[in-house]
């Protein structure tokens, strides 16, 4: 489905730049969708697939790049390395490598992470456990915020054998990025639907107090009506639906942040 969407959206005033390596194996890869008229402050949203970890890929989401290059905003969106080739947090340090890669070759100075289900987990884990950014050289202050689309953040225990496959028990703490809600990141974007049945949209309200407890800023949204899924269908717009706004909430809160953060 994601595939037929993003196969049908219109291109017109994107240019497209596939298969961009950002490391050696396989699945180092991201794709960049930008505008052909870019404002010279105008940031990069880099948009993690989901998946569970273990399935998904960057060219189902090219209707993602749509949405927002056509705002007038590059987006990347890498693929990283699934279960099971790699455990956690492998595929979070291709994520870091990906948005360092992402800056280098946009020359943009600041940028958004963003993400959906298991994307949204690598994204806000970026955003909130710096040291995954530091090891990959990505400047401090570069990051103006970050977006979850139906994310994954305080899912401990894990109740299916997979997951604790994925997630081994030596690093399993860390992997929760409800436990780096120290208040010291940019704001955030949470988002979700009251009818997700895959992904509790608890685990955003439970993030997003964590970090306000603590001094820092978050904000939730839940849209009435809306599955796991539709939360990333919504930001098609070539479907003729009424649609939650989740693509104007994200540019909404993308404009307001970069332009309220003096670029350092």
């Amino acid at each position: 489905m994601l595939r037929l969407i993003s196969a049908l959206s219109g291109r017109r005033g994107i240019t497209v730049t596939r298969g961009i390596r950002y490391g050696k194996l396989r699945r180092q890869a991201l794709d960049i969708h930008a505008p052909r008229q870019a404002a010279a402050d105008a940031p990069l949203l880099v948009f993690f697939h989901g998946g569970s970890w273990h399935i998904g890929d960057k060219a189902a989401y090219g209707f993602v790049g749509e949405a927002f290059a056509s705002a007038g905003i590059t987006v990347a969106i890498p693929n990283y390395r699934l279960y099971p080739e790699v455990t956690f947090p492998d595929f979070v340090r291709d994520g870091a490598a990906a948005v360092a890669c992402a800056l280098a070759e946009t020359h943009r100075r600041r940028l958004f992470i963003a993400g959906h289900s298991a994307g949204a987990h690598i994204a806000a884990l970026l955003h909130l456990d710096r040291h995954y950014l530091d090891e990959a050289g990505v400047a401090p202050g570069a990051v103006a915020g970050a977006i979850g689309l139906s994310g994954p953040y305080d899912f401990l225990p894990l109740r299916k054998e997979r997951y604790r496959r994925v997630f081994p028990e030596a690093t399993r703490e860390a992997s929760q990025p409800i436990a780096f809600a120290d208040g010291r990141a940019p704001p955030m974007l949470l988002l979700s639907g009251d009818r997700d049945r895959t992904v509790s949209p608890g685990n955003a309200r439970r993030l997003a107090a964590a970090i306000v407890a603590n001094g820092g800023e978050a904000t939730v949204k839940i849209y009435p009506g809306v599955g796991h899924l539709g939360m990333v269908t919504a930001l098609a717009r070539i479907l003729p639906y009424r649609k939650p706004p989740v693509r104007d909430d994200m540019i909404a809160f993308m404009r307001a942040m970069n332009a309220s953060q003096p670029v350092r």
